[in-house]
């Protein structure tokens, strides 16, 4: 399973590549979380951050699998994926098709949780909510490559999040580099109340959207970031 600061590291190979002593770096969701890592483990080579859907984190006093389990029980997918390994996987690569046209949608209205885990129902349900995300033919290049693959490997990533909560644990945990944070005001993944104070530099765009804010706002998230960058170097 890869460690929390193999992907950093890759960014600042790829900067070392092109010559770049530093760089403004974009992150959604998972590729969020990459840049906030890359952001406190090198902060040399961040000059801003702009980052969707996922806000910053910090790390907390216990590791992240036992305190997600203490707030949501053991149907959060964090907490399955970690105390029942090899089920969720199995139930998704045998339903990869169904399993990512349900979990890409748009407009979907928000309605109370089913009981059980969240990605298996995903993976069952023949009805999903909302609308398609993209055409079939967009959505078939993630069919193909996760029926070649299976999901196991994404899903390590949350089975690596108590060791990178010990990894981190002597990392200054506040994001310096100027920031702007786009939420999705219909998003399933709440805002922070505290971002402000570990991400002092923070500027904060809320769009009407859901999960996929660049995919379902596009052009307002161009705007959004290209207008922030633009005040940033005024």
């Amino acid at each position: 399973m890869q460690k929390v600061s193999t992907r950093p590291s890759d960014l600042t190979a790829l900067l070392d590549y092109f010559g770049y002593k530093d760089a403004t770096f974009v992150g959604h969701d998972w590729g969020a979380n990459v840049v906030w890592s890359l952001a406190l483990l090198h902060p040399e080579r961040v000059n801003k951050v702009i980052n969707l859907a996922l806000p910053y984190q910090e790390r907390g006093e216990k590791p992240w699998i036992e305190f997600m389990e203490a707030i949501f029980g053991g149907d959060s997918y964090f907490v399955h994926f970690n105390r029942q390994p090899g089920v969720a996987d199995a139930i998704m690569d045998e339903n990869a098709s169904q399993f990512l046209r349900n979990i890409f949608r748009k407009n979907v209205p928000l309605t109370p949780p089913e009981p059980g885990m969240l990605m298996i129902n995903l993976a069952r349900a023949e009805k999903p909510l909302g609308e398609p995300l993209m055409e079939d033919h967009e959505l078939s290049v993630f069919v193909s490559a996760f029926e070649s693959s299976g999901f196991t490997g994404s899903i390590n990533w949350y089975r690596n999040l108590d060791r990178n909560w010990h990894l981190m644990a002597d990392v200054t945990p506040i994001i310096h580099q100027p920031t702007l944070m786009i939420y999705g005001e219909r998003d399933t993944i709440p805002k922070s109340e505290n971002l402000k104070n570990i991400v002092p530099n923070l500027d904060i765009v809320s769009l009407d959207c859901g999960h996929w804010i660049q995919q379902e706002k596009p052009e307002e998230t161009n705007q959004a970031i290209l207008k922030w960058l633009e005040n940033q170097n005024a």
